[in-house]
């Protein structure tokens, strides 16, 4: 392996630690110590990759929505004409449930990035779109969102239940709360005029 190449593994390796960092504990809740511990390297390796914390933080944002984006083809992509209610019963429950540091970024990191600079707020707006156009472009699907602005809507329900059964103690709160959104999500209320 050439040294470029182990540069590369090693920045990627930063990268994903400082992810799960951040969606763990927050950007003020992790320095740049416990990232570097996280990734098992250096402070001062963490710098030979990224020229601050914030630096790391955006392009861990980057990253967690380019995920994000690679989980909606591989729906759309294995189901087809069922990608939507699959991804939507995938969200609320399997990733609803995974370790916060595993998480959505969508979910984990907005309230972070709300609370960041303007760079993380330009890239997430950015990657959103892209989300929300991906979502849009996608294969015909029952209920799936037909323009951005019902994505952003799709989007917004799918987090906020989510953020609301993580927060919630009893399992069966956080159920209903999961079998709401899903029902919003998957049945559409045709009203007659």
């Amino acid at each position: 392996m050439s040294r470029a190449e182990r540069k590369q593994q090693t920045r990627q390796r930063i990268l994903e630690a400082a992810g799960r960092g951040f969606r763990q504990a927050g950007f003020g809740g992790i320095g740049v110590d416990g990232l570097a511990k996280e990734a098992g390297v250096t402070s001062g390796a963490f710098y030979t990759h990224f020229e601050s914390k914030a630096a790391a933080f955006c392009e861990s944002v980057v990253q967690g929505l380019t995920e994000l984006k690679d989980g909606v083809r591989h729906f759309q992509d294995q189901h087809q004409r069922a990608w939507w209610p699959e991804f939507v019963r995938f969200y609320l429950g399997e990733k609803r449930q995974c370790a916060l540091a595993e998480s959505c970024a969508l979910q984990s990191l907005a309230a972070e990035v709300a609370r960041s600079d303007a760079n993380a707020r330009a890239a997430f707006e950015a990657e959103l779109l892209d989300v929300a156009a991906l979502i849009v472009a996608g294969p015909t699907s029952d209920h799936a969102p037909s323009d951005v602005s019902e994505a952003m809507l799709a989007l917004s329900t799918l987090i906020g239940a989510v953020t609301l059964c993580r927060a919630v103690v009893d399992p069966l709160v956080a159920e209903s709360i999961a079998a709401a959104a899903e029902r919003a999500l998957l049945t559409k209320t045709h009203h007659c005029t």
